[in-house]
């Protein structure tokens, strides 16, 4: 790097986040930094410890890394590790170091695969790293084990979202893209012979502005043999020196490639940023010089005062959590979703999703509804599907309701305590106080989730109890038959003209006189004939109730098309012989 003053500079913005966590207060500086993301098991572990050049990180299967670890490498000429929790202790021993940070994550999560946000921070003193400061957070996963949250997705996501990116991606499973990642690929000696990941590393196939780094990490079977990372190393620079494919940029790949970059990247970050961070400082110090005056004459033994403080305290934290649950237009969050918004998505997305998730099999739904039918009816065969039989499958139905109502309530309680947490960070200064307020708090919203969830169960007990098929988005007999009689009460098509044209009549018993032509006329509700087509004289009309129509015989060379017209008594009215049937708009003969 050459600049000693920028070498400085990582330092630096390490005691400023030291400062922040010693004294339990987030910082809201927008502090520079480099997050180290990725699914699990994609060898994230493996390159920081490289980066360190001794095993210090836990391994196992699942997920690993259940806390944020803010990894700060400090170039020195001795080599020692010191935790922020354990100040005044140095660990020289790396095994000590894993034990520390498993011990550690198990005092806040738990030891059932529980995660958490607070972070652990550890400071390495080593002459083989550069100056350079990562946050390494829990694998991407969507499974929840353990005592996780159902919502672990989202809650690991909502960490990673506002930080800088070093993403690490197993193979060619690649999954983001931005002006802020810096991609790695791993395990490339895993890679089936013949294939590569050429394209990518040369940032053709998915491009990023910062680029690709490949590495090459130990084998589990290198881990538990012990093979020394100084070996390793030298065996990841031999396989980028021989590999046809990536031998071209063997000089741009590998851990200590990507280590320098990183420094590179973070010290000019720092630089650019540096400015508006120190603006900021002054602005807060000149605030917190302000707030300091009103204390010079503080009397600490004043028992009104004890009093008012703890109520002010109280006060605001109330109104911190009515902020976050009810929404409001101050200091808006533009990073993450937090308190109202996100149960505002559990109830709109979460919650129909799980709905939309439980399983339904039709096949097996019209097995049970013939078994159903067919139990009840017994040794009868019955003409109508009995009552029983559907209020049974409906049942059944309504039943599996039960999961994703009192899971849904689950999340919702999660996220109020959730919010109970993040509102009494403001109370650091006052553990016991803060003990307090988040157990009175937390032991009112437990009471209230019980509740909830037998109201949740009564609702269910209550649907159960009966079936309203009168209700009008149901489709049974009522309503079918409803909908039947609305129907037949539409109004009817009127003396609407159906067809016009010239037809032969031979009388039978109406018009005597043999055969005639005659222009009819056919409407919705008679068939009428008259002298000519102007249809100013009437000859006669036939109603169309009870009136049928019958085809009948040709004669031998005869081209037209006859027949007759009786009443359901098969008495024959008259007989037709069609001449020339001019249709209308609405023909129909």
């Amino acid at each position: 790097m050459g600049n000693r003053g920028m070498e400085e500079l990582i330092p630096l913005v390490n005691r400023l986040q030291d400062a922040f966590s010693a004294i339990g207060q987030t910082c809201d500086l927008d502090l520079p930094q480099i997050a180290v993301v990725g699914g699990q098991s994609a060898g994230k572990s493996s390159v920081l410890e490289n980066f360190v050049g001794r095993d210090f990180l836990p391994r196992g299967s699942g997920i690993v890394t259940r806390r944020p670890l803010v990894l700060q490498l400090i170039s020195s000429a001795s080599e020692h590790a010191e935790f922020l929790h354990c100040k005044g202790k140095k660990f020289t021993d790396f095994d000590d170091v894993r034990r520390e940070i498993e011990a550690e994550t198990d005092r806040v999560t738990g030891t059932n695969k529980g995660i958490s946000s607070i972070p652990i921070n550890l400071r390495v003193y080593s002459p083989n790293v550069l100056n350079l400061t990562l946050i390494d957070l829990p694998g991407i996963t969507k499974v929840p084990v353990g005592d996780q949250h159902p919502d672990i997705e989202y809650q690991i996501r909502d960490m990673i979202m506002c930080l800088s990116f070093l993403f690490f991606f197993r193979f060619y499973l690649i999954f983001l893209s931005g002006h802020r990642t810096i991609g790695v690929i791993t395990k490339l000696d895993l890679m089936d012979k013949g294939t590569d990941v050429r394209d990518v590393l040369e940032n053709r196939l998915l491009p990023l502005r910062r680029g690709y780094v490949g590495v090459v990490n130990r084998s589990q079977k290198d881990i538990e043999g012990k093979k020394d990372i100084s070996a390793a190393l030298a065996a990841e620079r031999r396989f980028f020196k021989s590999h046809p494919a990536y031998r071209h940029m063997a000089d741009c790949m590998g851990t200590p490639y990507l280590q320098r970059l990183l420094n590179q990247q973070l010290t000019n970050h720092i630089r650019d940023t540096l400015p508006a961070l120190r603006s900021r400082l002054q602005g807060q110090l000149l605030s917190l010089d302000k707030e300091a005056e009103e204390y010079k004459c503080l009397n600490p033994d004043d028992p009104s005062r004890k009093t008012k403080a703890l109520m002010q305290l109280i006060q605001h934290f109330g109104l911190d959590f009515e902020k976050r649950i009810e929404g409001s237009g101050d200091q808006v969050d533009t990073v993450e979703l937090s308190g109202g918004a996100k149960i505002n998505r559990i109830f709109h997305e979460r919650f129909p999703f799980e709905l939309v998730k439980m399983e339904f099999d039709e096949k097996e739904l019209r097995r049970e509804i013939s078994y159903a039918i067919k139990n009840i009816h017994g040794i009868r065969t019955g003409l109508f599907t009995p009552d029983m039989a559907f209020e049974a499958i409906v049942k059944k139905q309504i039943v599996k309701l039960k999961g994703p109502c009192l899971k849904c309530v689950d999340m919702v309680i999660q996220e109020l305590i959730n919010t109970v947490q993040q509102c009494t960070n403001k109370l650091e200064s006052f553990p016991k106080l803060r003990e307090e307020t988040e157990r009175i708090v937390t032991t009112h919203i437990r009471e209230r989730e019980s509740q909830a969830k037998d109201q949740v169960l009564l609702s269910l007990e209550i649907q159960l109890s009966y079936i309203n098929t009168n209700h009008e988005d149901f489709i049974g007999f009522a309503n079918a038959q409803q909908k039947t009689s609305q129907t037949s009460k539409k109004p009817s098509a009127g003396n609407q003209v159906i067809c016009k044209g010239w037809l032969t009549i031979n009388n039978i018993s109406l018009i005597k006189g043999g055969a005639k032509e005659y222009w009819f006329m056919l409407t919705a509700e008679s068939l009428s004939w008259f002298k000519d087509d102007e249809e100013k004289e009437k000859k006669y009309m036939l109603p169309l109730d009870n009136l049928k129509v019958r085809d009948i015989e040709k004669g031998f060379m005869s081209s037209k098309h006859i027949f007759a017209i009786f009443n359901t008594e098969q008495r024959s009215l008259v007989r037709v012989d069609d001449v020339g049937f001019m249709h209308s708009a609405c023909a129909g003969d």
